[in-house]
């Protein structure tokens, strides 16, 4: 390469985007996910000794999976095909195998066959490369948002291993940062910037553990403050502070630190208003979070909790209406699938209100660890062999379908528990059905009756 041509191929790199310049190379650039790549690991004996199996990464957006694929296909000297499920079909797909076919014919290398967002691949097309990935032409490498249990094809998810990538702390989103300040090769290192210790954090808080909003939102506040250094040679540090990062976020950052004391603060008194029937505060403290950058899906997994702590089976419908309140969240995104929380909130503060079963839950787990493993009743025991029979398995089991109503008494707790009670249910929405319910079939079975309406539990928030 001549000067000009290097030159050239440095103007091309500087133009590319912060987050791809700083695509780790190595595996020992790669931050964060030691679980699934550290020393020992699967992934680094594989890359170590060169023998790359076929998988699906599985993880949010922003947690190294490209980076990944592209550090094993590199340090494993493989030919590399990135796949985008998004543009590809079938057609494209026999393209590709078509090159493996060339590059294990005339140059003996392995391919590995990157597919972003594996998970927008129908079945058809999945079924294209499954029997390429059984023969080993390829190796395949997929990359999923979404659980592939339910987005994979069994016989092509049971050809590969399922990694679990976690989301980037913010521990490592500050390195990823502190990294990009200082490579002056690749990173920003030449224009001498010094971030604030709020604006850090909030950069940090905002990027929500994803890589790729963390450094595209520094490049542009880099850009946006660059011109503020008015020294020669860049002698001087620029500082970019908090206002900066909200004139080039182009986002208000709220009195809310998400690893701090102001995060527990809010998601605590949104859940204390929903547990107060107060559906106005509760509506408050969700616009609060949403406007501050958190992120929605937590917000959601708070709620689907509170549906079953503190309503439960009162009105059991509160955890469907949550669950599908998350899903619409999930198709919509911002800000139309805002309201879809919003709805769902409104009933969730509305609904009739127990805790019964988080109760009787914490009960069973202090017994189960006092009483350790009980043995399981003969009569109720599975009894599939005639050994099993002989030795009393299922011996005098009684077919609750053969009894008047559906029903008869039968001790079904190991003997040391027997009679205990562990649900209450209250007098209060359709709690109030269980309990009759309830109540009539331990009488029959002789248990004793619960009282009439338990104390409520102390505060768990």
């Amino acid at each position: 390469m001549d000067i000009f041509d290097y030159h050239a191929q440095k103007a091309a790199d500087t133009s590319r985007p912060l987050a791809e310049r700083l695509r780790p190379q190595k595996l020992e650039e790669f931050v964060g996910q030691l679980h699934a790549v550290g020393e020992g690991t699967l992934i680094h004996s594989a890359i170590k000794h060169d023998r790359i199996f076929s998988m699906i990464l599985w993880g949010p957006p922003g947690c190294g999976k490209t980076t990944l694929a592209r550090i094993i296909a590199g340090e494993t000297r493989s030919y590399f095909i990135h796949f985008s499920a998004v543009l590809a079909g079938v057609k494209e797909i026999r393209a590709v195998i078509e090159k493996a076919r060339d590059q294990q014919k005339l140059y003996r290398r392995q391919t590995i066959l990157f597919v972003d967002e594996i998970h927008r691949f129908n079945k058809a097309q999945q079924d294209a490369f499954l029997h390429h990935v059984e023969s080993g032409l390829i190796t395949l490498i997929g990359a999923t948002t979404e659980n592939p249990s339910f987005e994979v094809i069994s016989p092509l998810l049971s050809r590969c291993r399922v990694i679990t990538l976690k989301m980037l702390t913010a521990e490592d989103i500050g390195t990823i940062i502190n990294n990009a300040l200082k490579d002056t090769d690749r990173g920003l290192g030449i224009l001498n910037l010094l971030l604030k210790a709020d604006a850090f954090n909030y950069l940090v808080g905002i990027a929500d553990g994803d890589a790729r909003v963390a450094l595209n939102n520094l490049e542009v506040a880099g850009s946006l403050t660059e011109t503020k250094n008015d020294a020669p040679d860049r002698a001087k540090p620029v500082h970019i502070t908090l206002k900066d990062l909200e004139h080039a976020i182009q986002k208000k950052a709220l009195v809310y630190d998400k690893a701090g004391e102001e995060h527990y603060n809010i998601i605590s008194a949104f859940h204390k208003s929903l547990r107060g029937s107060d559906p106005d505060a509760a509506l408050y403290w969700l616009e609060r979070m949403l406007a501050a950058g958190e992120d929605p899906f937590y917000i959601a997994r708070r709620m689907v909790r509170f549906a079953s702590e503190d309503i439960g089976n009162a009105d059991p419908r509160a955890l469907n209406v949550t669950m599908n309140a998350m899903e619409a969240f999930k198709f919509l995104g911002h800000p139309e699938g805002e309201l879809a929380l919003a709805q769902a909130v409104v009933y969730l503060a509305t609904a009739p209100k127990s805790n019964s079963i988080y109760a009787a839950y914490g009960k069973i787990k202090q017994v189960v660890r006092k009483s350790g493993s009980l043995p399981v009743p003969l009569h109720i025991r599975n009894a599939p062999t005639r050994l099993m029979k002989d030795i009393g398995y299922g011996k005098d089991y009684k077919y609750a379908h053969n009894y008047k109503d559906g029903f008869v008494a039968q001790e079904y707790l190991p003997e040391k528990l027997k009679g205990r009670l562990f649900y209450e249910p209250t007098k209060r929405g359709y709690e109030k059905v269980i309990k009759q319910r309830l109540d009539g079939w331990r009488r029959l079975q002789g248990k004793p009756m619960p009282r009439e309406e338990k104390s409520e539990s102390a505060d768990n928030e």
